[in-house]
């Protein structure tokens, strides 16, 4: 409904929730940029090892990044805790962005650097058939 009424550019401005979600309430802060010719996402995801986060691009044009938490081993019954904010017992994060439809899905390309995650996604002048796909990430672009 909202892209018969206002059309995709507008549909950010009022139906975010949809284009963009953050489940964990993470500190995984995301940029995304537009160039002439790819969108790029910037996530920090400091502690992350590349093994533990997922890219992948579903109905055609969402995109969903997920990172698992590694568990801490918690100190023993006799220790104290004075401040927790790290989060020892952290279960990851999840975001979910709607991508426009002029993306090249089959040639996102990922990659983890100092506690960043960089995906690319190259523009197209014709959309995607909808699918499910995951991304691997490299260690360079």
């Amino acid at each position: 409904m909202a892209d018969g009424i206002l059309g995709y550019p507008f549909r950010r401005l009022f139906w975010s929730p949809t284009l963009y979600r953050d489940w964990s309430g993470s500190a995984a802060l995301m940029d995304w940029i537009e160039s002439p010719n790819a969108h790029i996402f910037k996530v920090n995801v400091p502690g992350f090892a590349k093994e533990d986060i997922k890219v992948q691009i579903e109905d055609g044009n969402i995109l969903h990044i997920r990172g698992e938490g590694a568990k801490e081993e918690l100190p023993g019954k006799d220790s104290v805790w004075h401040l927790a904010e790290r989060g020892a017992n952290r279960s990851g994060f999840a975001r979910e962005i709607e991508l426009p439809e002029n993306v090249k899905a089959d040639q996102i390309k990922a990659q983890v650097e100092n506690g960043v995650l960089t995906v690319v996604v190259p523009k197209d002048a014709s959309p995607k058939p909808s699918r499910v796909r995951n991304v691997n990430i490299t260690s360079k672009l």
